[in-house]
């Protein structure tokens, strides 16, 4: 493969001071650049560009394609973070001329057709959700929660009450905390029991009326539903609070239970893990949110509100939290969100739930007489298995073998999370993956297990970079391919 540093050369030729080729002149007179901008913009001399030929660049970036995993080319059961097939009938609907060539700032009467279907999902979200009230305006599920705290905050405003306080259980995303940190509230973290389950004791112990809202994620980031989920909304609405519903582990119960039936009065979507958008490289996202209609005035303006005359934004929303997102949200997203649903419909959308349940399950039989699961035999549409006895009799880490994976064509499972379970590998593979894909992943794990710690210890051994310093990497990327031989 020729990498960046092969390409130096080609680089090289442009050297400063090289001129573009002149095309003859305009009849429109030349404005001098001195009276279009300051002089201390104005640079002594041109860029100097590289000037390449397109294959080359082409081979390039497809070369540096091939490295990458993707839902495309291997079986991702990342859980929590729910790499989920996405359909490529989508993709060309979303693409349509109708779709891709709007403009927000078009005049509304220009946009019917979109704005019809964005209302028509914002009404679907909220019978699918429970939750009447919907803003497809934040741009992933961590913007979902901070608006959704946000609209805590202001109802509580309204009303008088200072309350300072958001709970989430210790085995909550990492986004719950920090979400309600940004929003100008102290997290507060609620004890799990043996079980995996919220520790009604310890939540009881620190409900009080400063509590604004108690965010939880069900089923929860174990993979399993809880059961206390009623008492727990009675608990939190007792002391005049708010439950929250972390909504990225949804497509474990589409049209199965309801977030608004079960006492949430704030949720969000994910739209890549639930409705198939692309998910990966940090984008794109949507977060839509859905609320009670008490809480229905404070959602983020402007909302799709349908009339005699057609469809247009209502921006006249004097409670609303105000602009989130840049014009309406990730309308692109939206609309593959769309797609999705009415392509299944209810009965699809429960089918769907159901089948990554049955694969979850499957996964976790055939795997857990070698790796533990030590909050039970069942689970949702993922689970948490440990390589605690792995470590200790063999010195084999929950690490080692997700980097030995990537040697066997698979990505690897989330690991270390949540991390209340030692040696923790959550597990989700989804409700598109075959019996033959499930087996061949169980198989290699097996196999992996079987092989001398000392390889595993310096895998993977089939990729260009096998163990960079993650943190380190995350804060400082190095953008360009090492030479060969490089560490």
């Amino acid at each position: 493969m020729r990498n960046i540093r092969a390409l130096q050369p080609l680089f090289d030729l442009a050297k400063p001071g090289r001129r573009a080729t002149r095309f003859p002149k305009s009849d429109v007179p030349e404005v001098p650049l001195t009276k279009l901008l300051p002089a201390t913009a104005i640079a002594e001399q041109p860029p100097a560009l590289p000037e390449l030929a397109e294959p080359d660049v082409v081979r390039h970036f497809t070369n540096l394609s091939t490295l990458n995993m993707s839902v495309d080319t291997h079986f991702y059961p990342l859980g929590s973070c729910t790499m989920k097939h996405n359909p490529k009938r989508n993709e060309r609907l979303a693409s349509l001329p109708g779709m891709l060539d709007l403009h927000p700032y078009q005049p509304e009467e220009t946009l019917q057709g979109m704005l019809a279907l964005l209302y028509e999902l914002q009404q679907m979200l909220g019978e699918i959700g429970g939750l009447p009230a919907v803003s497809l305006q934040p741009a992933a599920g961590a913007q979902g929660e901070f608006t959704s705290l946000l609209i805590a905050s202001a109802y509580f405003r309204e009303r008088g009450e200072n309350r300072t306080k958001v709970l989430a259980p210790d085995s909550a995303h990492g986004t719950n905390p920090a979400s309600a940190a940004v929003a100008g509230f102290t997290a507060v973290t609620v004890k799990s029991t043996p079980q995996g389950f919220v520790d009604l004791a310890d939540l009881a112990a620190k409900l009080d009326h400063e509590t604004a809202v108690f965010m939880i994620t069900n089923p929860n980031t174990l993979g399993m539903f809880e059961p206390n989920i009623k008492r727990i909304a009675e608990m939190v609405h007792a002391v005049g609070g708010l439950l929250y519903l972390d909504g990225a582990n949804m497509n474990a119960i589409l049209g199965i239970t309801r977030p608004g039936d079960f006492g949430a009065d704030m949720m969000h979507f994910n739209c890549h893990k639930t409705f198939s958008g692309p998910h990966g490289s940090g984008g794109p996202g949507a977060g839509p949110i859905a609320v009670t209609s008490v809480l229905a005035p404070y959602l983020p303006a402007p909302l799709v509100v349908r009339e005699d005359a057609g469809y247009r934004l209502d921006y006249d929303r004097p409670k609303s939290v105000g602009r989130v997102r840049s014009f309406f949200g990730n309308v692109g997203i939206l609309v593959r969100a769309y797609c999705y649903i009415r392509s299944h419909g209810p009965d699809g959308l429960r089918r769907v739930s159901e089948n990554a349940v049955l694969n979850a399950n499957y996964l976790l039989a055939r795997v857990k007489h070698i790796f533990p699961v030590p909050q039970g035999d069942r689970c949702m549409h993922e689970f948490v298995a440990s390589a605690a006895k792995l470590k200790t009799d063999k010195d084999i880490s929950a690490m080692d073998i997700a980097k030995r994976l990537l040697d066997y064509g698979f990505h690897a499972p989330t690991v270390y999370f949540p991390p209340i379970v030692r040696e923790a590998m959550m597990i989700e593979p989804t409700e598109t993956e075959s019996k033959e894909t499930l087996d061949a992943f169980a198989e290699t794990l097996f196999r992996i297990t079987e092989e001398p710690a000392e390889l595993l210890h310096e895998a993977p051994h089939t990729t260009s970079i096998s163990r960079p310093d993650e943190v380190r990497a995350a804060r400082q990327p190095v953008m360009i391919s090492p030479p060969p031989g490089s560490p």
